[in-house]
């Protein structure tokens, strides 16, 4: 690389920096490669890390004290002059983003990669031209991996405008919102309801619509409903088969028109978050100037091994489709990384895992039953319900359950659901007992520490195995 020189070139170019972005240039530079990363923001950690996952996460937890608070007194704690200071857990969540920005920046560091703030155009199938406050014009490169990630979906008649009309970006910066006496959000899929939790715990009335027949569509209705159940408790107002048509503003207010069981009707409201899905970042960056192809939704066609149809030219992340999720962006970036080095690494992953961080928490990978039922497997499954942990009583969180779908002769694990406390750390061990093709013999044999919520998975494996022993079995009745 010539340093300040108009014109550079690079072994390997990484547009964005994202979860996908930034692992994709440390894995290059482990290689041995040259790395320049362009990253459009002034910030390097993706959407991600600034205006999602840890943001959205850390918010959570800070609004989970309020409900814990009130489980407390039941073990005979209480609390007096309780307050809830937005600018301080918005300076705590601002710490943690900083903190692991920091993190990827010392990395960087180390590994000799240089970072460029602009934006990349490409030019032809070896070169970019960088818009944007640089001294650098046009990069050269020998390999590149596209990260550019995804935005969120702009609905006809919300045109958002940071203030009454927010994004989940907005959403998740409460010196700047604010909390909403009155949040309508359009979209019940996993953001609407982690944010929708978020401001109802924090004191804010909530009205989500939703355009099908329940929340969290993508995720199988079993271990949704628990969560649909607790927004009751919280007081959420869910409208489901809704249609969002439109929205004015007026004498600081929002007026959302929406179209329900055939007719329309107006909620009045303080803001309205749109959270409906996001689109690939594959408009205005020149792909038209390459041969790389896209589809008829505009993510970018890659193969297994991430490469697009032009050869030295790879992709990761959102930009290449569903599911859009960090963890596989990231594995998608080992992977592009790992094939410029010549190694023979390929997305062979059998399963991705999917959670949600609500209250409760959902986790779900592999089949569920009405997958089975399609691929015409003869399978066997089952409910362990937490209430049997004895962790969960000692924690005062005994709502849940975890289910197993098995293939009936084999045993083998073809999926693992789970809705309650701690599901986003149970799900990895489910997720790779499906990865070595483990049976449910093999999870029953493992021992689990106890008191553990872990230990669901042995008591659900040995329930299908017709050997549990903490939830009653009648065929073991004494005759």
């Amino acid at each position: 690389m010539v340093v300040g020189a108009l014109d550079i070139s690079t072994d390997v170019l990484v547009i964005g920096s994202g979860p996908g972005g930034y692992v994709a240039a440390i894995r290059a530079a482990q290689l041995g490669f040259e790395v320049l990363v362009v990253e459009k923001e002034k910030r390097i950690g993706g959407v991600c890390l600034h205006t999602g996952c840890i943001p959205t996460k850390a918010l959570i937890h800070a609004s989970d004290y309020s409900e814990v608070i009130n489980c407390y007194k039941t073990m005979g704690i209480t609390f007096k002059d309780v307050n809830v200071d937005l600018n301080k857990i918005n300076s705590w969540k601002n710490g943690v983003i900083d903190e692991l920005e920091r993190g990827i920046k010392s990395l960087f560091k180390n590994y000799g990669i240089e970072v460029i703030e602009g934006t990349a155009v490409f030019k032809s199938n070896n070169e970019v031209h960088i818009e944007g406050k640089t001294d650098i014009s046009n990069i050269k490169f020998k390999h590149c991996i596209i990260a550019t990630g995804s935005s969120p979906i702009n609905v006809p008649g919300f045109n958002f405008d940071g203030k009454y009309v927010i994004s989940s970006t907005e959403a998740l910066n409460l010196d700047s919102t604010g909390v909403p006496q009155h949040l309508i959000i359009i979209g019940g899929g996993y953001i609407g309801t982690e944010l929708g939790t978020v401001y109802s715990k924090l004191g804010s009335k909530i009205t989500i619509v939703e355009f099908t027949d329940r929340l969290i569509p993508s995720i199988n209705s079993e271990i949704v409903s628990l969560v649909s159940n607790k927004l009751d408790k919280f007081g959420v107002t869910k409208l489901f088969n809704s249609k969002a048509l439109g929205c004015e503003i007026r004498n600081d207010k929002v007026y959302v028109k929406i179209s329900r069981e055939g007719k329309e009707e107006t909620i009045e409201g303080s803001k309205v978050l749109v959270v409906v899905g996001r689109s690939p970042n594959t408009k205005g960056i020149g792909l038209e100037n390459t041969s790389v192809k896209l589809d008829s939704k505009g993510f970018i066609i890659v193969d297994k091994q991430q490469r697009t149809s032009v050869n030295n030219i790879f992709a990761i992340g959102d930009v290449v489709g569903q599911p859009m999720l960090a963890h596989k962006a990231t594995r998608e970036g080992k992977i592009a990384a790992e094939v410029i080095a010549g190694m023979p690494s390929a997305f062979d992953n059998k399963v991705i895992p999917f959670v949600v961080f609500n209250d409760p928490e959902l986790a779900s990978v592999g089949m569920t039953e009405p997958d089975a039922k399609a691929k015409g497997i003869d399978y066997i499954a089952v409910k362990f319900p937490f209430s049997a942990l004895g962790r969960s009583k000692t924690l005062n969180e005994g709502e849940g359950f975890l289910k197993y779908v098995a293939e009936k002769n084999t045993r083998q694990i073809l999926g693992v659901h789970i809705v309650g406390p701690h599901a986003s750390d149970i799900i990895g061990e489910a997720t790779l007992a499906i990865e070595m093709g483990a049976t449910l013999d093999d999870i029953a044999l493992t021992i689990h520490a106890h008191p553990s919520y872990p230990e669901s998975l042995m008591e659900g494996a040995e329930m299908l195995l017709k050997k549990g022993i903490h939830i009653y079995n009648p065929e073991f009745k004494k005759k």
